[in-house]
This record gives structure tokens, C-alpha cells and sequence, in this order.
């Protein structure tokens, strides 16, 4: 279609969020399409989407954790600035704070956007020990679970309850839908369970910690 100048047909708006700063340094590819990690806290995958409302746009950052699907992170903005990320991120490190996780060591896998290259962003990966990890250039496939989960946030909650009057009606809805989506909402890949579920069973599979015998 390249080489005949012909284009497929698009419906409704397309809005452009990945913008790659040609400037930043950029990390490797430490996933390479595998979206399947044997465990939480191994591989976060990160994205924002955008939401039109009558008040103008409104983007949605998420942070995923790959093993159940499960949203840990998320944030709303009316600009799509490097702090959108961050506080979604913040997120996703105090969710696995107040559950006694610790989160080094865990590959965050993002797109080239430049937000995700951004000093800000990366000086707080390296604060907690998370290590970066970047797709190749405009191929979708290489975050393919977080195109997953912005695509059916789009479907379940934005397309289907639209249209959207401001960012704060956006935002109480998303808080609405993550929590339903973690804890009710039955998942194909865990399963048929939700989550939050499939985690808790994870966990409970592990071998309790040996305790010190105090008759000794």
C-alpha cells in the first residue's frame, strides 16, 4: 500500500501521544514481546491513552503488572507531560508499598515516548531499582499488553458511557472502572478470574517463611 500511495480507511479521531525526543537516552529492550512473566513485581508494562471530552482532552496514564493484568498505577491529566507518567508510576510503587512488596529489580517496559525518556521519569526508576526497558519505534506489537489494556478501557468504559463532559467526571469513572476491572471483572488469560485474584492466589501457593524454633 506504501509503494501505490494508498492509505486504509480510519474511523473516528486519531491523536498522536507517542512523540519520541530524538535527544534522550533510551534503554534496552529487555522484554522482547513476552508478556508473560511466572511471578508479580517482575515486569510492569506503562502507557497513556487519551479521552475526548467537552471540555477538551483528557489523557490516562496506566501501570500494569504483566503476570494477572493487573492495574496497580494509573493517573489523569488534561497535558500529557512527563509528570502524567510519574504520578502513575508513584502509584504503582505505593500500591506495592502498602502490600509489603518490594519493587527492585522490576522491569518497566514502556514505549519511546518522551515522557517515558525523561530525566524525571528515569531518575525515579532508579531510585526504587526498577530497571527501564523500551520497545523498538513505532511497532505497537512491542507493548502489546498495554495497547491491551488501554484498548479495553476505551471499549468498556469510555466509548460505552460517552460522552465525557470534564477531567474530574473522567477521572471518579477510571477510579470506578480499575477497581472493577481488578476485582470483578472475569479475565480470559487468569483464568476466567479477575486480577486481583489470580495475585492472591499466586501468593497463596508460596511457602510460608520459616520461623526460629523457641524450644531450642
Amino acid at each position: 500500500m506504501g509503494e501505490l500511495g494508498l492509505r486504509g480507511a480510519i474511523r473516528g479521531k486519531v491523536k498522536r501521544t507517542t512523540i519520541a525526543d530524538p535527544a534522550a537516552k533510551r534503554p534496552q529492550d529487555l522484554v522482547g514481546r513476552k508478556f508473560a512473566p511466572l511471578a508479580p513485581d517482575r515486569l510492569w508494562v506503562a502507557d497513556f491513552t487519551y479521552v475526548s471530552t467537552w471540555s477538551g482532552w483528557v489523557y490516562v496514564a496506566f501501570v500494569i503488572d504483566a503476570y494477572a493484568r493487573r492495574i496497580i498505577g494509573w493517573r489523569s491529566s488534561t497535558t500529557m507531560t512527563a509528570k502524567l507518567v510519574l504520578d502513575a508510576l508513584e502509584h504503582a510503587v505505593w500500591t506495592r508499598g502498602r502490600e509489603g512488596r518490594d519493587v527492585s529489580g522490576v522491569v518497566a517496559h514502556h514505549d519511546h515516548g518522551s515522557q517515558y525518556t525523561s530525566v524525571a521519569y528515569s531518575e525515579r526508576l532508579a531510585a526504587d531499582g526498577i530497571r527501564p526497558s523500551m520497545g523498538v519505534v513505532c511497532s505497537s506489537y512491542d507493548n502489546a499488553l498495554a495497547e491491551t489494556i488501554n484498548g479495553l478501557y476505551k471499549t468498556e468504559l469510555i466509548k460505552a458511557r460517552g460522552p465525557w463532559r470534564s477531567v474530574d467526571q473522567v477521572e471518579v469513572a477510571t477510579a470506578e472502572w480499575v477497581d472493577w476491572f481488578n476485582h470483578r471483572r472475569l479475565y480470559e488469560y487468569c483464568g476466567h478470574m479477575p486480577p486481583a485474584e489470580m495475585e492472591a492466589a499466586h501468593y497463596a501457593r508460596q511457602p510460608e517463611p520459616a520461623t526460629a524454633d523457641s524450644s531450642k
